[in-house]
């Protein structure tokens, strides 16, 4: 029997290929699981929601081979997919948001599964579900709405589960609030996004549309030759998108979206895979010095985060860049089921309150 006073959460971050998994017990990890679709199995599946079944069987079956009791479960955390913009924080989550991610969501994504997975797995149990920071909160200042094209306005869109999670730890270890830092935290995993946390919020990003290119996305290019290049005749809109995000930065120049073969090359004595990494490197280190501007300098640190992190080489490249700036906090990986099921508790021990999502 588990105590009242103690919470168990279930969280679930789906990504392309696979479906990442943790219990935690209050803020202590029981165990977590990372399970990988094949591609040859994904392939039967026409849109990423149509893969819920399978998924969500997986789940409950790596559950069941932990011999994990689903009814010592307080609730479930999946992570927030490709809603209408949110605020930050936690979300309850509803049929009403269940179809909204079912039906049209705002993009084809993989998080779109996270809480369609997390409700039902809740409700039979009646646990509550949640998200928590989803990918579309949207806290933006006014006047970092404006793109330079009226029909065209920047919203925001970036790793917010873990660079608000690791935000909170740097400011907890300067010995302060978040509400009382300013941060530009750089999240660095397939694709690459910045925020500035100021006064809490993330006032302003940069998307993996507008940054540096990525192990995968080409960030930003120059728009012309980027019209030029639509109305070739060599690309329909669907070629043209894979061609900017899934086959762009380092995928288009060495054929690889793997950092760990790139710095392998590198050291085997591969030139324009050092030139490639350096760019990539040049490139992050000015979108660093771009998000600082937001809040004139006034920076408290530069946070350097998710899976290249672990990089020794990379984040030596960018930190030469940007100290000058600030001081450069390393928190390496993604910790994005860590994150949820902090959120969630937060919300179970009354601290934070969870919204209700109103769809358009």
């Amino acid at each position: 029997m588990v105590s009242k006073d103690v919470y168990r959460i279930l969280s679930i971050n789906p990504g392309s290929t696979s479906t990442k998994i943790a219990v935690h017990e209050n803020e202590s990890e029981l165990f977590r699981n990372t399970i990988e679709n094949a591609a040859e199995e994904l392939a039967k599946y026409k849109s990423m929601v149509d893969q819920f079944d399978m998924r969500r069987s997986a789940i409950l079956e790596c559950l069941g081979e932990q011999k994990f009791p689903l009814e010592s479960l307080s609730a479930v955390a999946g992570r927030g997919g490709k809603l209408t913009p949110l605020k930050r924080g936690a979300y309850r989550v509803t049929q009403e948001m269940v179809d909204f991610l079912r039906y049209r969501p705002i993009d084809e994504h993989a998080s779109n599964l996270g809480a369609i997975i997390a409700h039902s797995i809740a409700q039979p149990l009646h646990i509550p579900s949640y998200i928590y920071d989803a990918v579309v909160v949207d806290e933006l200042e006014e006047i970092a709405r404006f793109s330079g094209v009226p029909e065209i306005t920047r919203r925001a869109s970036c790793h917010v589960l873990n660079m608000r999670a690791v935000s909170r730890k740097i400011a907890e270890k300067l010995g302060k609030g978040l509400d009382e830092v300013n941060i530009v935290a750089c999240h660095m995993g397939g694709g690459i996004t910045m925020s500035v946390v100021s006064g809490g919020r993330m006032i302003d990003v940069l998307t993996d549309e507008e940054g540096p290119f990525s192990p995968e996305r080409a960030g930003r290019v120059p728009c012309r030759q980027l019209v030029d290049m639509c109305f070739s005749g060599a690309h329909d809109r669907k070629s043209a998108t894979r061609r900017m995000r899934g086959s762009g930065g380092l995928v288009a120049y060495l054929g690889t979206n793997d950092a760990r073969d790139v710095e392998r090359r590198i050291k085997d004595g591969d030139a324009y895979a050092a030139e490639v990494y350096q760019a990539m490197a040049y490139q992050v280190a000015k979108g660093i010095g771009e998000m600082a501007t937001v809040v004139s300098g006034r920076v408290d640190a530069i946070i350097l985060t998710g899976a290249i992190a672990h990089s020794d080489m990379m984040m030596g490249m960018i930190r030469g860049r940007v100290e000058f700036i600030a001081p450069v906090m390393i928190v390496p990986g993604e910790n994005e089921l860590e994150s949820l099921a902090l959120g969630a508790l937060r919300v179970l021990r009354g601290e934070e309150g969870a919204r209700e999502f109103i769809a358009p």
